[in-house]
């Protein structure tokens, strides 16, 4: 039995890009930051980043270029697939990649100023937009909440 399948959680270091490819299917590539973080035999803390290299087809690379930015956390599942090429120079080139088979997306952090302006300036709203509006749910306190009102 073979197995190929990565699960990677970080942040995008760049935003992701769009291609579209001749069959009409669009793609979207971008790259994550993982760090690994341990201990070395002198007690000193050490941090690792590894970059990572993702690349999304069809609805998935409309979400990801619709919703990922920099800095944003996403986790990632997919399958590591290396591919080579000629280069413009006539030498052999390489790259590994996650192809991203499921994404979600991290919790809500602020949206970069100029994107949320952006939105603004153009006057049509944007996700990214939107999900700065989303305010939060106020309860009641606890003197305005009666036992015996609860039917259970």
């Amino acid at each position: 039995m073979n197995l190929n399948k990565a699960f990677i959680i970080g942040n995008l270091t760049r935003d992701p890009e769009t291609r579209t490819l001749p069959s009409g299917q669009s793609v979207a590539t971008f790259s994550v930051a993982s760090n690994r973080m341990w201990t070395d035999k002198q007690g000193q803390k050490q941090k690792q980043a590894e970059f990572h290299n993702i690349v999304t087809f069809g609805r998935l690379a409309e979400i990801a270029s619709q919703y990922l930015t920099k800095g944003a956390m996403v986790f990632i599942e997919g399958r590591i697939q290396t591919r080579s090429w000629d280069g413009q120079d006539g030498a052999k080139k390489w790259r590994t990649e996650i192809v991203a088979e499921s994404m979600q997306m991290g919790p809500r952090g602020q949206t970069s100023a100029s994107a949320s302006d952006e939105g603004r300036a153009s006057g049509a709203p944007s996700p990214k937009q939107d999900d700065q509006e989303i305010g939060t749910i106020e309860y009641p306190g606890d003197d305005e909440i009666n036992p015996n009102d609860i039917p259970f």
